[in-house]
């Protein structure tokens, strides 16, 4: 399977100003992004990264990866979406004569993945289904704290449950922003609100932060401490 491995990453962020470059530790935070995929990437895979930043760009070279090139400012706005950028990289691609049966998409704001994250959705993965996702089990459950507003103004519950305990409920999950792989054709068949055939990738809450703002940005700080103490 060749697999087009796009790590999207636009200059302008507003939760937190200029953060695909910021240091995470010793790293510029979109060099676990890049590190990671370098470390995946198999025969036949290409790796981009689509950005209109650059100094995302010049990092880039210092890790030898060239960036194919600069992402037209219409799909660098705050409106842009990630189908549009994906779309944009295919079409470039197939331009020079590549086709690939994938997307991996890993998003640089979530930089703890692991190789078994990785082997874990390869595993799921088929030409069958439209995308495998990386999730974590959701805290917030719609069968126990999650409520709607009524017509009349009150809140119910998101979905009728009878359970007085979390734990009774099921399990929900929710995309933790990590990777996504999904099928080129099923890209261009629909966007990927469309997507019927989704299949869930656990992570663990650990490696499921995905970096928006400053909050977000002294967890990862924090867990990144703990991993490096646990391996010295």
């Amino acid at each position: 399977m060749k697999t087009l491995i796009l790590i999207p990453a636009r200059a302008g962020s507003k939760g937190l100003v200029g953060k695909n470059t910021k240091l995470l530790g010793k790293l510029p935070l979109i060099a676990y992004s890049i590190l990671f995929a370098k470390k995946i990437a198999r025969e036949g895979d290409v790796i981009c990264i689509s950005t209109n930043d650059i100094d995302v760009v010049k990092i880039a070279a210092q890790y030898k990866l060239p960036v194919p090139f600069i992402r037209p400012e219409e799909l660098a706005s705050d409106t842009a979406g990630s189908y549009e950028v994906i779309m944009h990289a295919l079409d470039y691609y197939e331009q020079q004569g590549l086709h690939f049966d994938a997307i991996l998409l890993l998003q640089p704001t979530s930089p703890f993945r692991e190789m078994e994250d990785f082997r874990n959705m390869s595993s799921l993965y088929s030409n069958d289904c439209d995308m495998v996702v990386s999730v974590n089990i959701s805290k917030n459950n719609p069968y126990f704290n999650l409520f709607e507003q009524d017509e009349q103004g009150y809140l119910k519950k998101s979905k009728e449950s009878t359970s007085y305990r979390r734990q009774d409920c099921p399990d929900v999950f929710a995309f933790n922003g990590s990777m996504y792989l999904m099928n080129s054709a099923s890209l261009k068949r629909t966007n990927i609100q469309g997507f019927t055939k989704i299949i869930k990738s656990i992570m663990p809450d650990e490696r499921s932060i995905d970096i928006d703002n400053m909050k977000d940005w002294k967890i990862a700080e924090y867990f990144l401490k703990q991993t490096i103490s646990e391996n010295s």
